[in-house]
């Protein structure tokens, strides 16, 4: 699949792709995406209506791409994680995603690849429910 991007697929340009979706959700549906965990059920909700749509995965592998650095950007921001290249991390020819995150504790996420899961398989990859599992291994507490 071919996924025509803005910006490099960098570390450092993943907080740019997720402002994008940030800016395109606001002027579209009135959603204001925050970066907060609570805003995470937020791009669940949008993905389900997306793929209720008659649009391929292919149609808008720009926008899945754009919402899963969002949800990295969420780990970012509020867990700490950092971007990485996957071909430098452990997942190096497991995913064909270009940009995963690591956490404080070393766990390796791919909320890109988690975010098409989701429009190819719906509630089954849900993203709230990645977002809890993921965040639950980095805090026993769960905060």
């Amino acid at each position: 699949m071919k996924i025509n991007l803005k910006y490099e697929a960098t570390p450092e340009n993943a907080k740019l792709f997720a402002a994008d979706i940030v800016a395109a959700t606001q002027d579209i549906s009135g959603i204001l995406l925050d970066y907060s965990p609570q805003g995470v059920q937020a791009v669940d909700d949008i993905i389900e209506n997306l793929r209720s749509g008659d649009s391929s995965m292919e149609d808008l592998a720009t926008t899945l791409f754009e919402f899963g650095c969002y949800l990295g950007e969420v780990f970012v921001r509020n867990h700490g994680a950092i971007w990485k290249v996957s071909s430098e991390t452990s997942f190096q020819g497991m995913t064909s995603m270009p940009l995963l995150i690591e956490m404080p504790n070393g766990g390796i996420g791919n909320p890109i690849g988690k975010v098409f899961k989701q429009f190819d398989n719906g509630e089954e990859d849900s993203i709230s429910y990645f977002y809890d599992v993921f965040r639950s291994r980095e805090d026993p507490q769960g905060q």
